[in-house]
């Protein structure tokens, strides 16, 4: 079941060359759209600990709260292998402290959830290693977070357990309630998985997924000596939703029917079609958002699918 739909402060951050919004104003931007929540990226522009005590929590609280937003995701931002090579630097254990913290903020806010990652695979120390320290690290910081009721959700993002098969073991590994999914669709799309079969292993674990639509443009490299092109990875040309080739119909199908009970997230998180001006930043939230009104049309009529 899918509980609301939030917009991803990320997408007015400036972080991608789009324009920027500060907090309070996107916080009015994503009710003023129709989003019923909001996700809110735990760094400088937008939710940074450095700039949100306790004092300025209860502010955006009761911000969030005036503007009836529903729902409140935090989004981390870690990476519990970085800088293997210096392993006498305590990397993990200040990304825990910093998990601990935004759990706290979290609770002032009445946020239930904090997104985390797991880590980039560095060439310096094995892969079991590197796994080891995330299953370790997390299930510290979900016990940490406890103590405050948020639950903390993993997106198969970083190398490290970003296909479906492997967050299901990771998440399995770390063993802890408090420990869970954040499955989106767009990492096993551009992998050439199944999205419909992933979304059907991981359902019952997710408690939120975050939305982007891509396109594939091809890039090719030109070889003078060969009087031909040499075929790169293709490039992944953000979209409105709707018009890329990921199919969020059947993602979002395999996902309710499967046990799914979260919340849906947009985010604008690279370049877009058409630019990063305001005009275009609310077209694509606003195709966010019409698409998911027609899903939930379609979704009423499946059993155990979705609501507001």
């Amino acid at each position: 079941m899918i509980k609301g739909v939030l917009l991803h402060s990320v997408s007015y951050s400036g972080s991608w060359g789009q324009q920027l919004l500060p907090l309070d104003a996107l916080i009015d931007k994503a009710a003023d759209l129709g989003f019923q929540g909001v996700e809110l990226m735990a760094k400088r522009p937008h939710f940074s600990l450095l700039d949100y005590g306790p004092r300025e929590c209860s502010a955006l609280s009761r911000r969030i709260e005036k503007r009836q937003l529903e729902h409140v995701c935090i989004a981390a931002y870690t990476n519990f292998t970085a800088d293997a090579i210096h392993a006498e630097i305590p990397h993990s254990e200040m990304q825990i402290q910093y998990l601990t913290e935004l759990a706290k903020a979290a609770k002032d806010l009445g946020a239930e959830t904090i997104r985390v990652f797991t880590g980039y695979e560095e060439n310096v120390a094995p892969f079991d290693r590197q796994w080891n320290l995330v299953v370790k690290s997390l299930r510290e910081a979900a016990q940490r977070a406890a103590e405050f009721d948020v639950v903390l959700g993993v997106q198969n993002h970083h190398d490290i357990a970003n296909d479906f098969e492997s967050l299901h073991d990771l998440i399995s590994e770390i063993n802890h309630p408090n420990c869970r999914a954040m499955f989106d669709a767009w990492a096993p799309a551009l992998q050439g998985e199944d999205i419909g079969r992933a979304a059907r292993k991981l359902a019952a674990m997710t408690i939120h997924t975050t939305v982007a639509d891509y396109q594939l443009r091809s890039r090719h490299r030109y070889i003078p000596a060969l009087v031909n092109y040499e075929r790169q990875t293709p490039r992944a040309q953000a979209v409105p939703m709707g018009e890329g080739s990921i199919d969020y119909g059947g993602f979002f199908d395999a996902l309710c029917s499967g046990g799914f009970n979260g919340t849906v997230a947009y985010e604008m998180c690279s370049p877009l079609r058409g630019g990063g001006n305001m005009e275009n930043l609310d077209r694509y939230a606003r195709a966010f958002l019409d698409y998911m009104s027609a899903y939930m049309r379609h979704a009423n009529q499946l059993p155990n699918a979705i609501k507001n």
